[in-house]
């Protein structure tokens, strides 16, 4: 059974059972912003398990992408070595929100698994936590699994918590039995680290909340979560003993071999290098899919170090040229069916990919310098340091094994008990960076919030005032009473008109009073995915939770946005009509000041292109449009043709914004008609990443005085070129042509100096037995070359040497005319001449050029000559 059929096959039976199809979200966790990737199936749905979010749907069941890559999951050193480990891997999995519990949950996997996909039961081995007698009953009374093919296992293994403190409850896993030809025992016993048993499907019950103090309530509404690894399924469906051989690898690994010339069996380490391009393919393409891009930091990070190690591994297979980039139609082909957005951005990912590819080869081949220095600086039988071997990988990809092999046949050592304590510094970084929960670094007095008052309701599209009641306070981390007059802190109500940065919008600022007290607005926030937070100050009086406030946004700024904002909108559609339906967006900014817009494109915009941007958005606001807003399922929402923008996470309920000839999804504040954004200007264009460019505009006033700087400048500029201001160019022009003359003139003045100099320079020559030899300083001299093959064709015969001086350096040349290119090397003369000057070169018989860094030795040097050639 092709791997794409056991996904169609789990997804159709829940369906079948009364479970909704939800698609796979984003591997970028949004609403999580300190989880680097999702590495579950759950992480979609956690708020709904923790109470924060309500679905219209009490099941569910997904197939959810997930990479472990970063941060605390990080398999990355494992792929290609082992059976089972990927950075990129499918989750299958069936979910109860206070609907089943574990009789279902039970029910629902055996029967998928001996039912739908019909494994042998005598082959399926079960593990519940020692203390869940529920489980153990169900599975030995109900199932009838044998006592011999249970085990009862600790918390370590078999207890499932979201965090220290929450949600959490006992799993049951089911493993599967590969035969007694394959090493290994069941779990619980000495031999579980074997591969005979692996783990195929775990069911999480969850039915506690763990409280601080360790204390197990049990839960109103106990829920299931359960993950089923789709490539472990596949490799038992397909009779195969590892992740690698299912079909869907198979098929990547082929599509690698064909252009490697290197096939699966050829060789152990090329086996692995085979499937560390498989691997690395899938993630890579995922991950660009979904709008992470290569960069230096946090999840771009992640990819490129993915992507550099897929390239390390090419390099191993006789790759010198980027080809990876070259795999990703096969990908397409075999998972564009299940995951349009691979199809959607097949272009982009190819570009993203050759681009990276290309830097990297060029970084590679410095890295092959450094391990060369590196060895050099060890000397014989030495060592490399740990410091540097570490350098070397983090900056320039070299795992210590490749280095290793540069170095095989040495008698030089690695210092790797120093490696690891730098990796071990970098995971401890890591893990303080990506803390893993999302939530960890909020204040327990939000969640508390939360928990007793619920989520703000936002009245901000309809009003930019209104009244409500505070919930609560919170300084320093810690919930208040009261907040005084200088005190900073958070104001949480009931509801509010104040927008809360989202999307790329900026939050509201304003004020909140009751009476003559007064709470400074400085910026609004969302947290905990429905709670709206007021970060300001108390400038007078105090303010107490449970009173009733006013709020008010300061309308111009929330004016101000709302253009930028509309703006957006219309400058998105535009660039997906000139320049390509490629077009996406990969991040955005509005705020009151400008408007900042990144996406996906391969060249510099050119001005042509950019004037056509510019006009058409303008004619968008000059057309008056009106912006309506309709709220609709999301699946309405895409059916109408709506665009999805990137970094958003939409409800079931979406508000769609339709502004002329744009309709995107987007929960954002934008003006009533088109033309209250005013005039539209495009202020800057850039590239910031591979295949990434991003435009910066402004509306409204801005523009207005954006345009009457640039009407200055120009006025100004016309005043110094005494013309008027429409004349200015022509001027320029004029002034060019003129500047283009003067300074040919200089060079061909220059020229005549040089010859003088020259004719001067060649009377102090001197002869050496019977070789004319001229070693001089000169100065001013632009273009040494040049100078020395003028200097040969005066001289006719002989040798030439010249220093020049250039601050703390030296520059050197030297030339041999041809008809002593038998006795004399330029190179040589010049190399042993820097060597005095702190420096070293070399080159041609004819001509040599070299360096130095001491500038004081250049007369020594340059009287040495003689002697190094009479010797």
């Amino acid at each position: 059974m092709r791997t794409s059929e056991i996904r169609k096959k789990f997804l159709d039976y829940f369906a079948a059972e009364g479970h909704t199809i939800v698609d796979s979200s984003s591997l970028v966790p949004h609403g999580d912003p300190t989880l680097m990737f999702t590495n579950a199936g759950m992480v979609q749905f956690k708020h709904v398990f923790l109470g924060n979010e309500s679905r219209p749907y009490r099941t569910a069941t997904t197939s959810q992408k997930c990479v472990r890559a970063g941060g605390k999951h990080n398999d990355l050193e494992n792929v290609g070595h082992t059976a089972r480990h990927h950075t990129f891997f499918e989750m299958l999995g069936n979910f109860s929100f206070g609907d089943y519990f574990k009789h279902d949950a039970i029910r629902y996997a055996w029967q998928f698994l001996t039912g739908e996909l019909k494994l042998d039961p005598a082959r399926l081995f079960i593990t519940v936590f020692e203390e869940d007698d529920e489980a153990y009953d169900i599975w030995t009374k109900e199932v009838g699994i044998p006592a011999d093919r249970i085990a009862r296992i600790g918390a370590k293994d078999n207890f499932w918590s979201m965090g220290d403190t929450g949600p959490c409850g006992p799993c049951s896993e089911i493993f599967y039995d590969h035969g007694a030809d394959v090493w290994g025992g069941p779990p619980g016993t000495a031999e579980e680290d074997g591969d005979r048993y692996i783990e195929i499907w775990n069911l999480v019950f969850m039915q506690y909340d763990r409280d601080e103090d360790g204390t197990l309530t049990p839960l109103p509404h106990p829920s299931v979560d359960t993950g089923m690894g789709l490539e472990r399924v596949a490799a038992v469906m397909q009779g195969v003993h590892n992740n690698y051989d299912i079909d869907l690898f198979a098929r990547l690994i082929d599509a690698a071999g064909a252009l490697t010339g290197v096939r699966m069996g050829d060789d152990p380490v090329s086996d692995v290098s085979l499937r560390v391009l498989a691997d690395h393919l899938r993630s890579v393409s995922f991950l660009l899919a979904d709008g992470v891009l290569p960069s230096n930091e946090g999840r771009g990070f992640v990819l490129r170090r993915i992507l550099r190690r897929a390239c390390r591994h090419g390099r191993l297979l006789g790759m010198y040229e980027a080809f990876i980039y070259k795999l990703v139609d096969a990908l397409v082909a075999e998972m564009g069916d299940h995951f349009a957005e691979l199809k959607e951005s097949q272009g982009n990912i190819e570009q993203v990919i050759r681009i990276e590819e290309e830097r990297f080869i060029k970084t590679l081949d410095k890295g092959l310098k450094l391990v060369e220095q590196a060895a050099a600086s060890a000397g014989k039988g030495g060592t490399i340091p740990g410091e540097t071997l570490f350098a070397l990988y983090d900056t320039f990809g070299f795992p210590t094994d490749l280095t290793a092999d540069i170095l095989k046949g040495t008698d030089i050592s690695l210092d790797m008990d120093g490696f690891e304590r730098c990796m071990e510094e970098q995971r401890t970084r890591a893990r303080a960076a990506w803390g893993g929960s999302g939530e960890s670094a909020l204040p327990k007095a939000l969640f508390e919030l939360r928990e007793h008052h619920g989520p703000t309701e936002f009245l901000g599209y309809d009003t930019l005032s209104s009244e409500g009641v505070i919930t609560g306070l919170i300084r320093d981390g810690e919930a208040v009473d009261t907040l005084h007059a200088g005190e900073e802190g958070w104001l949480i109500a009931n509801q509010t008109p104040f927008y809360a940065e989202s999307g790329g919008q900026a939050g509201d600022t304003g004020l909140i009073t009751i009476g003559d007290a007064i709470f400074e607005v400085s910026d609004t926030r969302k947290m905990l995915s429905d709670l709206f937070v007021h970060t300001g100050k108390v400038v007078k009086g105090s303010f107490e939770a449970g009173s009733v406030v006013h709020f008010a946004v300061d309308e111009d700024r929330r004016a101000a946005i709302r253009r930028n904002h509309t703006a957006t909108h219309l400058m998105h559609a535009v660039l997906r009509k000139v320049l390509g339906e490629h077009v996406k967006q990969a991040g955005s900014l509005v705020n009151e000041q400008r408007l900042r817009f990144d996406f996906n494109h391969f060249k510099p915009v050119s001005e042509e292109e950019r004037k056509v941007i510019e006009a058409e958005v303008n004619a968008a606001i000059w057309a008056n449009d009106p912006v309506e807003t309709k709220l609709m399922s999301q699946d309405e929402a895409v059916a109408s043709g709506a665009m999805a923008l990137f970094g958003e996470k939409y409800g079931d309920e979406v508000r769609v914004v339709s502004a002329g000839f744009s309709t995107e999804l987007c929960g954002g504040t934008h003006v009533s008609a088109t033309g209250d954004i005013g005039p539209f200007r495009i202020v800057s264009e850039a590239g910031i990443a591979a295949g990434v460019r991003r435009i910066e505009a402004v509306t409204g006033s801005a523009a207005y005085q954006s345009l009457v700087a640039d009407i200055h400048t120009l006025e100004e500029a016309a005043g110094h070129l005494k013309v008027r201001p429409f004349e200015a160019a022509d001027a320029v022009v004029t002034l060019q042509g003129k500047l283009k003359d003067a300074e040919k003139e200089l060079t061909s003045l220059r020229a005549k100096q040089s010859t003088g100099l020259l004719d001067d320079l060649i009377k102090q020559a001197v002869e050496v037995n019977g070789v004319k030899l001229l070693a001089v300083e000169v100065s001013g001299v632009k273009d040494m070359r040049d100078f020395m093959d003028k200097a040969k064709g005066k001289l006719k015969s002989g040798i030439l040497v010249f220093g020049m001086k250039n601050g703390p350096k030296v520059q050197l040349i030297a030339g041999v005319t041809q008809d002593l290119l038998g006795s004399y090397h330029a190179g040589n003369i010049v190399r042993e001449v820097a060597m005095i000057c702190g420096g070293k070169g070399g080159g041609k018989p004819d001509m040599a050029m070299a360096g130095g860094t001491e500038p004081d030795k250049l007369k020594q040097a340059l009287a040495g000559v003689a002697a190094l050639i009479s010797g």
